[in-house]
């Protein structure tokens, strides 16, 4: 019995190489999650590398100024006069023209503007610092983090040590729209160019690949003609994105004379670089349903059309949101064809329409890197953050309504 087990043909000695082969195996499985893991490690590094330069862009630094009523009447209304009543007022023992003015360079550009909407009864009031002392408080006065001389940081420590200067949430980056000062700059009006560019995109893109997918699938002859179709539509997949933007530059702006620089025409454009991709997914997704559902639905007497849409369609519509989920994630990233069509012009107000002048986030982030000045590199980095929420909060969607429209069979 013991010989039998020995020589028995399942074991390693008995098949030439099975040691060897098995032993493959396993390295082939450590290197499967060697490359797990560096994967999600580079992520990790890409994730944590952005958050620490762009957690900055969603805090300000604010100064504490006392405020007098009489100086209300003294301004006569002039918010800009009482503005610089108050920093004047503020620290009466700096002397000079060129000191007071270096002291007034630490209040921010928009300060003005939070004095004009405060009540004028306030007795102190927080006015926003400027980018360079937002950059030297959050980097803890470190030598080089911003362009202050000696004398501003010495006076930004005084602050700092007087209990007059604070952190909080910046709002307004959320919701301003762009700007030539970092600190009145805000992705607000490129989150709502990018949101009111996808609506148009897929509204088009979704409902055009679908039907063509179905009538290539379900209805049309196989013949050369669809032939010569599938085979374009496969290479207009891997076309460069900057030509779609060249073909809406030609066909929606010079021949069909749309607005410039709006979400509509960027909306045309991605959706025409998104179709294949959604005709792709479609056609896998109804070749993918059971032929059984097909001849079921036949036998009991339905229409082709009734077949295709009360049971195919259906049941294929999960993989065809999967399509349309790859699609929109291209889409809202990227930037050469809507720099085409205009919309990489400098837009301050937020577009109140598909056809305002608007730009996205892709591009407000190209713009934003190269500035010059260090507050829009947080800027920047705060952006790609928000775009990358954007993006999660959107296939999240996608994928919620993907598994209600599941079905199993």
């Amino acid at each position: 019995m013991t010989d039998l087990i020995q020589i028995s043909p399942l074991s390693a000695k008995a098949v030439p190489g099975l040691t060897g082969r098995y032993r493959t195996e396993r390295n082939f499985q450590r290197l499967g999650r060697l490359a797990i893991a560096m994967s999600l490690g580079f992520l990790m590094f890409l994730i944590v590398s952005i958050s620490y330069q762009g957690v900055g862009a969603f805090f300000k630094t604010e100064i504490r100024f006392d405020v007098e009523p009489a100086w209300h009447d003294e301004a006569a209304g002039d918010s800009y006069a009482l503005l610089r009543h108050i920093v004047r007022e503020a620290e009466p023992e700096i002397s000079g023209r060129k000191a007071r003015r270096d002291f007034f360079r630490l209040i921010g550009a928009d300060a003005e503007d939070v004095l004009r909407a405060t009540i004028p009864d306030k007795k102190f009031i927080w006015l926003p610092a400027s980018d360079d002392m937002d950059m030297a408080v959050k980097a803890d006065f470190e030598e080089g983090a911003s362009r202050l001389t000696e004398q501003q940081l010495d006076w930004v420590r005084m602050l700092a040590e007087e209990d007059r200067t604070r952190t909080r949430f910046n709002m307004g980056f959320l919701t301003n729209g762009d700007s030539r000062d970092a600190e009145r700059a805000g992705v607000g009006g490129a989150l709502i160019g990018s949101l009111l560019t996808l609506v148009i995109c897929f509204l088009l893109s979704f409902f055009v690949g679908v039907m063509t997918a179905v009538y290539l699938e379900e209805f049309a002859a196989k013949n050369n003609w669809t032939a010569f179709l599938e085979v374009n539509i496969n290479n207009l997949a891997s076309v460069p994105s900057i030509i779609f933007g060249l073909l809406g530059l030609a066909l929606f702006l010079n021949i069909f004379g749309l607005p410039r620089s709006s979400s509509l025409v960027g909306g045309m454009v991605l959706a025409l670089m998104t179709l294949p991709t959604i005709i792709i997914a479609s056609r896998v997704s109804l070749q993918a349903i059971p032929p059984s559902i097909r001849e079921a639905a036949l036998a009991l007497g339905a229409t082709q059309i009734q077949m295709v849409f009360h049971h195919v369609v259906p049941l294929a519509l999960p993989g065809m949101l999967t399509g349309a989920i790859l699609g929109m994630a291209r889409a809202l990233g990227e930037t050469a064809p809507l720099m085409m069509i205009g919309m990489v012009a400098f837009i301050a107000d937020p577009p109140g329409s598909f056809t305002d002048p608007a730009t996205a986030m892709p591009v407000q982030i190209f713009l934003w890197s190269d500035s010059p000045e260090r507050a829009f590199a947080e800027k920047t980095a705060g952006a790609i953050i928000v775009l990358i929420l954007f993006l999660i909060l959107m296939n999240l969607g996608a994928v919620l309504l993907r598994r209600k429209f599941e079905k199993k069979w």
